[in-house]
C-alpha cells in the first residue's frame, strides 16, 4: 500500500508560482511513475503532467507545458510541481497519484495510489 500526502496549494493572484510537493510512503519511491492530475469544480479530473521514475522522462498536458516542471528527490520520497504563470483557469484540485513501475498514461484509472488533494485557486 502506498500512501500519497500533498501539501502545497493556496489563494494566489495570477502572474504568481506555487510549488506542489507529494510525500509518497513505500520503498520503492524511485520506481513509481508520479503524476499529477486536476479537477475543476463540474469538470472530468485531467492530466496535467507524469514522472517516469527509472526513465527520468516527463511528459505535459499542453495547457501547462512551458510553464509547469514535474521533478522528483527519492531521497525524500517527494514528487514535485512547480507551476508559474498560473492563471485562474488552473483554479482546481490537484492531485497526485502512483502506479508501480514504469509506465505512460495520462488516464487517471491507470494510477493506483491518490492523495487527498490541495486546492489550487488564481484570482484574476
Amino acid at each position: 500500500q502506498v500512501r500519497l500526502a500533498e501539501s502545497g496549494g493556496g489563494l494566489v493572484q495570477a502572474g504568481a508560482s506555487l510549488r506542489l510537493s507529494c510525500v509518497a510512503s513505500g520503498r520503492t519511491f524511485s520506481a513509481y511513475t508520479m503524476g499529477w492530475f486536476r479537477q475543476a469544480p463540474g469538470k472530468e479530473r485531467e492530466f496535467v503532467a507524469l514522472d517516469i521514475g527509472t526513465t527520468w522522462r516527463t511528459y505535459y498536458a499542453d495547457s501547462v507545458k512551458g510553464r509547469f516542471t514535474i521533478s522528483r528527490d527519492n531521497a525524500k520520497n517527494t514528487e514535485y510541481l512547480q507551476m508559474n504563470s498560473l492563471t485562474p483557469e488552473d483554479t482546481a484540485v490537484y492531485y497526485c497519484a502512483a502506479r508501480d513501475g514504469s509506465y505512460y498514461s495520462t488516464f487517471p484509472r491507470a494510477y493506483d495510489y491518490w492523495g487527498q488533494g490541495t486546492q489550487v485557486t488564481v484570482s484574476s
